[in-house]
């Protein structure tokens, strides 16, 4: 990704480039709740592989962009310890819940970063662009709320970290965006990834979990959380350079759909007529929030 500061004001079809852009990286975030499944490690583990086999490829992305690694951001590192207990949370939910609902609801994060832009940042939103929000995250809470399949161990808890890491995904959200202003991409997300590594390296042991893959599917899928980081969570990234924060937010709502989509093809994971009345729901707010957050 390309280091230099977003600039403030995009044409049309700049503005379009980026959420093209933002779509592409959700669209491939939404694997990374089967590949937790597939890695056949503990929760914090996966996190820890995610980031390791991501780094050395930002770290060239940093070298070659940027000529240089230089300090840390200080919105790098916050970003970091909130992308570990982002990571932490959501992990331990899709342990216990299905991967529908552990992507759902750690994605209901437009509603904390629409409110904070508002409250703190003083960007008002347009009523439409409210109304949006709301048809997102209602479409996604559609999805969510009839599950069946897959083989669920506890979904209550599953569901409740999962809603936690909400939260955190919303800090982490924020924090890159500010990030971002003086920062490029490549270099805030190898920061945040030599913060979070070691955070989740330690959590993983002293949960005592299962740091090693048992077969080549699993390391597969640990090596798969990795580009997928890369490719994926640096798109957005970029994305939230270019783009107003609370409009990048709902855009990557889009995540619940594939992975809708990827836990039904592999997990059985049933798709009722609920769920795809909120895919609908969901995927027309997101438009719509695009619509809404244009130039007046």
């Amino acid at each position: 990704m390309a280091e230099a500061a977003a600039a403030p004001e995009l044409t049309p079809n700049e503005r379009w480039q980026a959420v093209a852009v933002l779509v592409m990286g959700a669209c491939i975030i939404g694997l990374s709740a089967i590949l937790v499944r597939l890695s056949h490690v503990g929760p914090a583990a996966a996190g820890f592989w995610r980031l390791a086999f991501a780094m050395p490829l930002l770290a060239l992305m940093t070298l070659r962009s940027a000529g240089g690694f230089g300090p840390p951001p200080k919105m790098a590192l916050l970003a970091g310890v909130f992308f570990f207990f982002d990571l932490v949370f959501w992990h331990y939910g899709i342990r216990y819940t299905s991967v529908t609902n552990a992507t759902v609801l750690s994605n209901l994060t437009p509603v904390v970063v629409t409110a904070f832009a508002w409250i703190f940042l003083k960007q008002r939103p347009r009523m439409l662009f409210l109304a949006a929000v709301l048809a997102a995250v209602g479409g996604a809470w559609l999805m969510a709320i009839e599950k069946g399949g897959g083989g669920l161990k506890n979904q209550p808890l599953g569901d409740l970290l999962s809603l936690i890491t909400a939260f955190w995904y919303a800090l982490y959200f924020l924090a890159m965006a500010e990030g971002r202003k003086t920062e490029g991409a490549s270099t805030l997300m190898l920061w945040v990834g030599l913060v979070g590594a070691p955070l989740l390296l330690l959590a993983a042991l002293v949960l005592r979990e299962p740091m090693l893959p048992a077969d080549a599917i699993g390391w597969g899928a640990c090596v798969g959380l990795g580009l997928m980081h890369v490719t994926g969570q640096g798109s957005i990234a970029w994305a939230m350079g270019r783009l107003p924060t609370s409009t990048a937010s709902v855009v990557v709502l889009i995540q619940p759909v594939v992975a809708a989509i990827l836990g039904w093809i592999l997990f059985a994971e049933a798709i009722g007529p609920l769920q795809g009345l909120g895919a609908a729901i969901t995927l027309g707010g997101i438009v719509l929030a695009q619509w809404a957050s244009r130039k007046r």
